[in-house]
């Protein structure tokens, strides 16, 4: 069963159209459905007060990921969009904000090179044993019959122990990353009563990023953050790009594939034959992890775009400094790109969708991402026969993050642990 289209199309959309509130975090989809119907871009409002222009139709997403006109830097923001924005306090936003999804060439270039090879698809492929040795390692310690909250149990644990192993992260600090850390990510203003424990994570991710730096100069190896920290030391980074870049990386890095796994999981239990394919055929699980990330992706929506002068966004005037977003989500239930693109079809071919985003942006961890929702998914499946939800679909609760889809809990039942 899926969750549906209970509202109609016939009340007009008045902009800014809010983009808040528990029923459209759990099911966003009829809204796009609407503002695509409409035209390619719309005025929203987002909870913290920010009005930014959101592109929702297939073509126009792509375009507008594509579109050089668009620039990432926050520099580029006007004063109305600064007023609102929350983002984060000085000097914090100077010195972890400068990464590579805040910067546009040729900064972007000169960055994004040092990270591009230990993502590559030959040497993800070549840790593939290791991974799987790390998910079933976690299942193992799950209880030997449900219930388990996989969140907690698996999701939460699994993407930052790959990536600990990708980037070269040492086994003692790893196993004293707070994920509480990533939600300075999530906005929270001046004068939010949560500011204090926003403040407070920052300076605790502040001082671990410090930790990180010192111990890989004391004992590099041939890894990631090594390379990154002998980059800074010879002055092709400076010390801001250097723990902006690992800042993104421990972020970036792991919270959306935990939030992927737990969206692709209810897609699953919402369709039971598909998951009952799934699980006897794992050939199948290429083809069906590309449909899970078009079907419902953990990127929501992208980061601020801005345009430096007033301009043009298909037939919209955009002012300068002015927001713009796009909906990946949206995108990717476009029925001018996919056929029937509210089914979950698990032989969809071709497939492609902008889960990862597109142009010089498209996410370097995507071959990783790709290959840790593979594992996680079929390892899932195999080891945990009867695989369900053990709470009603309504029970779910979806994180009230701004950008991402994904749920902090999700208790399942299964028959044994195998």
């Amino acid at each position: 069963m899926t969750p549906h289209h209970t509202e109609t199309a016939t009340e007009p959309l008045t902009e800014p159209v809010p983009l808040m509130g528990c029923p459209y975090k759990a099911d966003p989809y009829p809204l796009y459905e609407r503002m695509r119907d409409t035209g390619p871009v719309h005025r929203v409002l987002f909870p913290s007060g920010v009005r930014a222009w959101l592109v929702t139709g297939y073509d126009a997403a792509h375009s507008a990921l594509n579109d050089d006109r668009l620039g990432k830097n926050h520099d580029r923001g006007n004063d109305r969009w600064r007023a609102r924005a929350s983002i984060m306090p000085e000097p914090q936003h100077s010195q972890l904000q400068v990464h590579l999804l805040h910067q546009d060439p040729p900064r972007h270039t000169r960055m994004r090179r040092f990270v591009t090879d230990a993502f590559t698809p030959r040497r993800i492929e070549g840790l593939r044993p290791r991974f799987q040795q790390l998910a079933d390692a976690l299942i193992d310690a799950l209880p030997e019959t449900g219930p388990a909250d996989l969140v907690t149990g698996f999701a939460a644990h699994y993407p930052f122990q790959v990536l600990a192993e990708v980037i070269g992260l040492p086994k003692e600090l790893a196993a004293r990353f707070d994920r509480d850390w990533g939600k300075v990510v999530q906005p929270v203003g001046p004068t939010d009563p949560g500011r204090p424990l926003y403040e407070a994570r920052l300076h605790g991710l502040q001082s671990y990023i410090a930790e990180i730096v010192s111990h890989k100069r004391e004992h590099g190896d041939d890894d990631l953050l090594s390379r990154l920290v002998v980059a800074r030391d010879h002055g092709e980074l400076s010390q801001e790009e250097l723990d902006s870049m690992i800042f993104q990386l421990l972020v970036a890095g792991q919270e959306p594939v935990t939030n992927q796994i737990t969206t692709a999981l209810i897609a699953l239990f919402r369709h039971p034959a598909e998951l009952a394919r799934l699980r006897d055929d794992p050939d199948l699980l290429p083809r069906a992890v590309e449909e899970l990330l078009r079907y419902d992706s953990a990127f929501e929506l992208t980061t601020w775009r801005f345009f430096d002068k007033d301009s043009d966004l298909h037939g919209t005037e955009i002012p300068a400094g002015d927001s713009v977003i796009v909906s990946l989500c949206a995108a990717n239930r476009d029925p001018r790109r996919f056929p029937d693109p509210d089914t979950l079809d698990l032989d969809r071919s071709p497939n492609p969708h902008l889960a990862f985003g597109h142009g010089i942006h498209f996410c370097p961890g995507a071959a990783l991402a790709r290959t840790e929702l593979r594992i996680a998914l079929g390892t899932l499946l195999r080891r945990l026969p009867g695989l369900r939800l053990a709470i009603k679909d309504e029970d779910i609760e979806w994180i009230p993050a701004v950008l991402g889809r994904g749920t902090n809990h999700l208790p399942v039942g299964y028959d044994r642990r195998l």
